[in-house]
């Protein structure tokens, strides 16, 4: 899996609230909100961000303004802006607008991928090698990256087999995909199949292998975050506030919350590089931005424990670590 520089946090966390958690909303958070809540995540430090999809205004019109909000994010240093791609189109318009990484869905199931993205596993494969052509024909130095959707099972389908996983995950590799991320779509996974599965996955791509996305469905989000780290997986995705899931995955909810994930791991003594103060400010710009939204996550109603300290030897200033009122 990709090495981090010296200067990078040990754990990286990539928000992903912009994209998956907006786009299974009923309600369109208005652009000038959204780049208000990116700009708030980039001060808190977060240093990668999905801000959106490529994809017809007329399935998703919560992404009606991505080209606005990537042309938009690209202009914060020192980050990475990706985009969810689902065909060549998409990345044309992605490349356009100036993504530093695209996302591509590729998924383990038959039945969710004719859902997700009306088109068989063969067929985006065939759409990942033409946008790696595209990729570096125009934009060499952007980043590719296949997010396999459910890698650990399906409310469509049902049980996904592992060999399938690896076999999908070393053909996205062969197909010009520089990472392929696991993503437990529908929150089906637990500890030890996550661990297992990860495994399996490093042991045929090695450092293609990009990040675990985990889902809090049934309580163990977190857990599964801890098993994967165990595997070697040091990127996770997750969403402010839990937003989000999959629309076109029956019982798909709760994504990992940004503000939990990132308590645990500096209390673990694992830098992630974000201001948890900052990033309960970022929460409050995004309650502003969607007004009656129920936000989710255990770390912003309970604050911040008495003495805790940063990884890297910080201690919170204390301006926000009160619990969130009622």
């Amino acid at each position: 899996m990709p090495l981090l520089s010296p200067a990078a946090p040990a754990v990286l966390i990539s928000e992903v609230g912009p994209r998956d958690g907006l786009q299974s909303l009923a309600a369109v958070m208005p652009t000038a909100a959204k780049l208000a809540w990116i700009d708030a995540l980039h001060a808190a430090g977060v240093r990668e961000i999905e801000v959106g999809s490529f994809v017809p205004a007329s399935r998703l019109p919560q992404m009606a303004d991505v080209a606005e909000v990537v042309r938009h994010a690209v202009t914060r240093p020192g980050w990475t802006v990706m985009a969810l791609v689902p065909n060549l189109r998409g990345a044309e318009a992605a490349l356009a607008a100036g993504a530093h990484k695209l996302t591509l869905p590729l998924s383990a199931s038959e039945a969710h991928s004719q859902a997700n993205v009306r088109r068989s596993r063969a067929q985006m494969l065939e759409e990942l090698r033409a946008i790696a052509r595209l990729r570096d024909r125009v934009a060499p130095g952007v980043a590719l990256e296949v997010g396999m959707s459910t890698a650990f099972g399906c409310t469509l389908q049902g049980p996904v087999a592992e060999d399938e996983v690896v076999r999908l995950a070393a053909a996205a590799v062969e197909a010009g995909a520089d990472e392929v991320g696991l993503s437990d779509t529908t929150g089906m996974a637990d500890p030890a199949q996550v661990r297992r599965r990860f495994r399996q996955v490093h042991a045929a791509i090695g450092r293609h292998l990009g990040a675990a996305h985990l889902h809090n469905t049934r309580g163990l989000g977190l857990a599964n975050v801890l098993a994967a780290l165990d595997a070697g997986v040091r990127t996770f995705d997750s969403s402010q506030g839990g937003l989000g899931g999959c629309p076109y995955a029956p019982g798909a909810s709760g994504n990992v919350v940004t503000e939990d994930l990132v308590f645990m791991l500096e209390a673990m003594g694992l830098d992630t590089g974000i201001d948890l103060e900052r990033l309960m400010a970022a929460r409050e710009v995004l309650r502003a931005g969607l007004p009656g939204e129920p936000l989710h996550g255990m770390t912003p109603e309970a604050g911040l424990p008495p003495g805790f300290v940063y990884a890297d030897g910080r201690r919170p200033a204390g301006v926000t670590t009160a619990p969130e009122a009622a």
